[in-house]
């Protein structure tokens, strides 16, 4: 079996409201793999607010599918270095990773297709099925409209839900959080996010003001850039640390656990290097007794999370755009299956292809 072309195309997506408040619209760039067996690979990665979006795809196409052509996609580690190791011109973080990442998703896609299997199949069920937190709870949201959203979630059986500290006000984000907890009581774990707008000391003094709230975990405190930083927070502070979102693999996340600045990891599967550095990430966190909970894409991220012993919880984001996949995620009593369709059994839906498919 050989790859005799790589299709790329871009996707840009509306959100739906809380989220179009902040990001009007997420950009998908596609990579459908094509071997000479008729096999196809669906392979992209999601750039919220569309920011790089097109370096992205010129960064895959000039670097990467000259790379792919005429080899054989079942041979994924070997390829996924080659990719990783092609260019040493560039530090492999940001844009090439968001490449490399979309590519490796379609190689496992093409993988478990030729095994007639799922990709968590491939990968060693561990269990099967993951706690779902509720995440959302934008800064523009007044705390009626934080707690209105928790219980929607609550509604689904969810028992996590997320939402964002960072008003300019230090004091009303200390209320905000004391309003949600008395409102959903102590059965609901709150897990809070500062998305990396504040410095060591507010953070510090924050999570310490609100030690009673019995939060879940508090999350990027400081920019993802300064993993010293954060690591002083999470020595200071009782609330368990989270961050990750924006590292990229298993060399930055060995830095963040080398500096015992995080409890928990929140890798992106679509960002940090796809299934294969996924599931590194998640065996290095493992020999650390380190959670893992990954930030977004929960319709593959699942995979790997039923697949590893530290698996903590998988994101659901609230305000998702509609008819994007023929077969959504769900939630069912608060948890998500994977799907038990061969592949990694995504596919977008016909609408939203005709709909939101750039003419390049």
């Amino acid at each position: 079996m050989r790859i005799k072309n790589i299709i790329t195309s871009t996707m840009q997506v509306p959100n739906n409201p809380p989220v179009s408040e902040y990001y009007a619209y997420n950009t998908y760039i596609v990579a459908r793999i094509q071997t000479d067996e008729g096999i196809v690979g669906l392979g992209y990665t999601m750039l919220v607010g569309g920011f790089g979006a097109r370096s992205v795809r010129a960064y895959m196409e000039e670097s990467l599918v000259p790379l792919m052509i005429g080899e054989d996609p079942r041979d994924i580690n070997r390829l996924w270095q080659l990719m990783y190791e092609n260019d040493r011109g560039i530090r492999k973080k940001g844009i090439p990773m968001y490449a490399i990442s979309a590519i490796d998703i379609g190689l496992w896609d093409i993988l478990a297709k030729v095994m007639n299997q799922p990709v968590w199949r491939l990968l060693g069920a561990h269990s099967d099925s993951i706690q779902v937190y509720g995440s959302g709870g934008f800064l523009p949201y007044s705390i009626d409209e934080i707690i209105t959203e928790a219980e929607e979630f609550i509604s689904l059986g969810c028992k996590h839900y997320k939402f964002k500290l960072g008003r300019p006000i230090i004091k009303e984000n200390i209320i905000r959080v004391r309003e949600v907890r008395k409102a959903l009581g102590d059965d609901i774990e709150i897990l809070v996010d500062a998305n990396q707008r504040w410095d060591v000391a507010t953070n510090i003094h924050v999570a310490n003001q609100l030690e009673d709230c019995a939060l879940y975990w508090y999350e990027e405190p400081v920019l993802a850039d300064n993993i010293l930083q954060c690591a002083e927070v999470a020595k200071a502070i009782s609330t368990p640390v989270a961050t990750g979102e924006n590292e990229y693999t298993r060399y930055g996340f060995r830095d963040i656990i080398d500096h015992k600045a995080a409890s928990f990891l929140n890798p992106d599967i679509h960002r940090c290097g796809g299934f294969s550095e996924m599931i590194k990430i998640s065996h290095l966190a493992a020999a650390y007794d380190i959670k893992i909970a990954p930030h977004l894409v929960p319709e593959l991220s699942i995979h790997t999370l039923v697949s590893t012993p530290n698996s903590a919880l998988v994101e659901f984001l609230a305000g998702s755009p509609d008819r994007l996949w023929q077969n959504p995620p769900i939630i069912v009593d608060g948890m998500m299956k994977p799907p038990n369709r061969i592949g990694h059994g995504m596919e977008f839906s016909d609408e939203a292809i005709k709909r939101y498919t750039l003419e390049t």
